[in-house]
């Protein structure tokens, strides 16, 4: 017994100033904050119909020729889907044939796709800022700040009815290659912004969010959803009406990490989970130490895996009550998720390809008898 108490005393003297040293020193201006008091460790939310094997479900599209694609948008006129890839491309693919072709290079790192009115795309790059793709494919510049501000990680984007732009910049402090960093801080370096392309007028409509992600305008026009990742959980913001300007919930404690969001045109929106939620985030979320800890590791010393696994989607209905899930253990980082008639189409930024799924025998499809 005394062996085994001298060497824990031994352990301990190791290993407190190590801690001391992680207590005091601030990498890089690197400073963790506790989670808001709104933040929950309660169970999270689940849909009533699930399909948690979507891997087996799934075909692959493009393989080899889309580098982990992004967010999606389709084009029914054309009968493309576009995608933003990790070599700064952005490719379509037929829905009838799957060919792949190589669209525009926007020169940085397209995330969000939305479609315009007058056939463009518009492109949330996460280096750029946001960017507008003509159908000649001319890349023209939008907008990269708002309120003397640079985005440093434009992201998320959907394009309204009068033609408003809305998108967000996840951080104004750290750029897409180190969004891990901002994740592990959990400061609100996010917001959520407009563009009118009529008077060029950037707006910031919210400020002070948790890694701001997905965008999607809702059917009437008269609200957007956007998701923050961060907090696991999704808002509506009011575009007008008695509400204008305010933010209220959607759906939070979602069951993982939100990234993209996008509505189906059948009454649900369908929110990518990049990864699910598990007890090492629980843990990281409780404690700031803990992450300064995992960040330094991670910087000095090795690479740090953070369990991003178990990814999907959940759709939910427009007043945000959970509908059906879609999960697999291999899935990683899946993060957005576009319906497209029947089938589901999916892309990870883990993989070179898209995926479908036909929905329409799907278990989590059906109605309960």
């Amino acid at each position: 017994m005394e062996v085994l108490v001298g060497g824990v005393k031994s352990v301990l003297l190791v290993l407190a100033p190590a801690l001391l040293a992680v207590a005091l020193y601030s990498p890089d201006g690197f400073s963790p904050a506790p989670m808001p008091p709104e933040y929950s460790y309660a169970a999270p939310v689940s849909a009533p119909r699930h399909e948690p094997r979507a891997l087996a479900a799934s075909e692959r599209v493009g393989e080899g020729r889309l580098l982990a694609p992004e967010d999606l948008a389709y084009d029914a006129a054309g009968g493309w889907l576009y995608t933003g890839c990790a070599d700064g491309w952005v490719r379509r693919v037929s829905v009838a044939g799957g060919e792949v072709e190589d669209w525009v290079r926007t020169g940085g790192r397209p995330l969000g796709v939305a479609l315009a009115a007058d056939g463009g795309l518009v492109v949330a790059d996460a280096y750029i800022g946001l960017l507008k793709v003509s159908p000649e494919k001319a890349v023209e510049l939008l907008t990269d700040e708002a309120e003397g501000v640079r985005f440093a990680l434009t992201d998320g984007v959907d394009v309204a009815a009068d033609g408003t732009v809305y998108f967000t910049d996840a951080s104004h402090k750290y750029s897409l290659a180190e969004f891990m960093t901002d994740v592990l801080e959990a400061r609100p370096h996010g917001r959520l912004l407009s563009f009118d392309p009529s008077t060029r007028r950037t707006t910031v409509l919210a400020r002070d969010l948790y890694f701001a992600n997905g965008v999607a305008v809702s059917p009437d026009q008269g609200s957007l959803i956007f998701c923050e990742t961060v907090m696991m959980r999704c808002s509506r913001y009011h575009i007008n009406g008695d509400k204008a300007g305010t933010v209220d919930k959607f759906i939070d404690n979602l069951p993982g990490f939100p990234d993209n969001i996008r509505y189906d045109g059948d009454g649900r929106y369908w929110i990518a989970i990049s990864a699910e939620r598990t007890l090492q985030w629980d843990v990281l979320s409780w404690s700031p130490f803990v992450r300064k800890l995992v960040h330094m590791v991670d910087k000095y010393v090795v690479a740090v895996p953070h369990s991003l696994k178990n990814a999907g989607a959940m759709s939910v209905t427009l007043a945000g009550e959970p509908v059906s899930m879609y999960s697999d253990p291999g899935l990683a980082v899946t993060t957005g998720w576009l319906k497209v008639g029947d089938c589901l189409y999916y892309g990870s930024l883990t993989n070179p390809y898209l995926s479908k799924i036909n929905i329409a025998e799907s278990p989590a499809e059906k109605a309960e008898e």
